[in-house]
């Protein structure tokens, strides 16, 4: 029970690796070794790939009702937000693939023995915390700035929030509240992750380190974000059918990306 950790390593020691400087042709360097890992054998996680254009569409269907037309939007945007825990799977694969070792569902759910699993679940937990704060922000900023909600119909709501005077603030306040979220997730999951897979630490070392190669590298991460921001959002405008090629993409990207930034 002494490796069962969540903060610190099994020795109760806080790790901090060393950080690379890195250029902006590492993102898309990993990007490209994402794919190789995709194409490789990607009969063993078209389950997870599923899980976004699944679970997005179930999104959209419990948002059908009219008064909650609203929360689809944010729904879509905020899922983003949860890549990292959907995509652990993904980034164990490239993990295993790169030592050579069995890559198959079955050797990824041995997960469930790992001494880092606690501080898994807590980073989930973080993560999943920033999903509802957005959502319970996003409709709070609806009521108080559009009000009421419109007459049926997609096309009604969208005319009816972009006629109202408050369209461009409620936009502005929605979306960069958003952003501010997002970046939040990015900086302390981006390598916390697939550090926590790689090594035995708690989640303070990997959280740490994961904003100090973020500051390390500003550019380079900001690059990664952006890019990760569009090609889910190019998913999402192929009515999530993109999402089964790009989310195990981005997923096996980030184990590289992570290899890039941290010794």
């Amino acid at each position: 029970m002494s490796t069962f950790h969540v903060m610190t390593s099994a020795t109760g020691n806080i790790e901090r690796p060393e950080i690379r400087r890195i250029a902006v042709s590492d993102v898309f360097s990993a990007l490209r070794e994402g794919y190789e890992d995709f194409r490789e054998k990607p009969s063993h996680y078209a389950f997870v790939a599923l899980i976004y254009p699944i679970a997005g569409a179930m999104m959209i269907g419990w948002s059908a009702g009219v008064e909650l037309l609203p929360m689809v939007y944010p729904l879509l945007t905020g899922f983003a937000l949860l890549g990292p825990l959907l995509a652990l799977g993904l980034m164990e694969i490239s993990r295993r693939q790169e030592l050579g070792q069995p890559a198959n569902w079955s050797d990824v759910l041995s997960l469930r023995k790992s001494p880092s699993l606690p501080a898994l679940l807590m980073m989930s937990a973080y993560l999943v915390t920033l999903f509802m704060v957005w959502l319970v922000m996003s409709r709070g900023l609806y009521l108080s700035m559009i009000g009421d909600y419109p007459a049926p119909g997609v096309f009604a709501f969208a005319s009816g929030v972009f006629d109202h005077p408050n369209a461009w603030a409620f936009l502005f306040w929605s979306n960069g509240i958003g952003f501010l979220l997002a970046l939040v997730a990015l900086v302390i999951s981006l390598v916390a992750f697939p550090m926590l897979l790689d090594r035995d630490c708690g989640a303070a070392s990997a959280v740490g380190t994961s904003v100090r190669a973020s500051l390390a590298n500003p550019v380079p991460v900001a690059v990664w974000g952006l890019m990760v921001a569009g090609l889910l959002a190019i998913g999402m405008a192929t009515l999530l059918v993109g999402l089964i090629v790009i989310v195990p993409v981005l997923g096996h990207a980030t184990w590289h990306f992570y290899r890039r930034l941290v010794v």
